[in-house]
């Protein structure tokens, strides 16, 4: 069974991780979203790496799982566009999961171009 998601070396998994990304890093927010960074100083010839937060006020688990995999997937399409070298966090807030499902895979993407936009964290083309 092949999925298309973010391969595990390009996901935060580490505790400590995830505190150096909400401690030394910066954030943004969304109606949806919150999106928090911080470059890494080893690796930046990597590509950029996801860790995701998925509060229980979202939903039970089986909502916050779903939202997981569909986060993972857009950002699997997304992070070619995002800059490399940085680690990132997305934080789901409480009513993402209801208009996710309703609308679908694209609004999705749209809510995670708005906020990698919104920080200014998009790669420049050349």
């Amino acid at each position: 069974m092949s999925r298309d998601t973010t391969p595990r070396r390009n996901r935060l998994s580490r505790s400590r991780d995830f505190d150096a990304v909400y401690r030394r890093g910066r954030s943004t927010t969304t109606r949806y979203l919150v999106l928090h960074w911080f470059p890494r100083e080893a690796d930046e010839d990597e590509g950029p790496r996801l860790g995701l937060a998925v509060p229980k006020s979202v939903g039970n688990a089986v909502v916050r799982n779903r939202v997981k995999r569909q986060l993972r997937q857009t950002w699997s399409e997304l992070a070619v566009s995002a800059r490399p070298g940085y680690d990132y966090v997305l934080v789901a807030r409480p009513g993402l999961a209801e208009p996710a499902d309703a609308r679908g895979h694209e609004w999705l993407v749209e809510r995670v171009t708005e906020i990698l936009g919104k920080a200014g964290l998009e790669k420049a083309t050349a």
